[in-house]
């Protein structure tokens, strides 16, 4: 399993609605066996948080994160930090 770092950044025309069921998302991923969450939240000084997951490989970590039910097209890296 690799370390994927997954940014979201809030752009002015959010639709603030999709917020909880992104919230929600991301609770259910934390229980699943195919993904682990190690860490997920707002920064606290920008409306914008990250998620650090483990997945098999960056198509599954881009699936994941793609598969939000907020929409978001969100850029997931590779994280081979130490």
């Amino acid at each position: 399993m690799n370390r994927h770092l997954i940014l979201a950044m809030r752009r002015p025309q959010l639709d603030i609605t999709v917020v909880p069921g992104h919230l929600d998302y991301l609770d259910g991923l934390r229980t699943q066996d195919r993904l682990l969450v190690l860490l997920a939240g707002p920064f606290g000084h920008q409306p914008a948080g990250a998620c650090l997951q483990h997945a098999a490989d960056l198509a599954q970590a881009t699936a994941v994160a793609h598969d939000n039910p907020a929409g978001w097209q969100l850029p997931v890296q590779e994280w081979r930090a130490k």
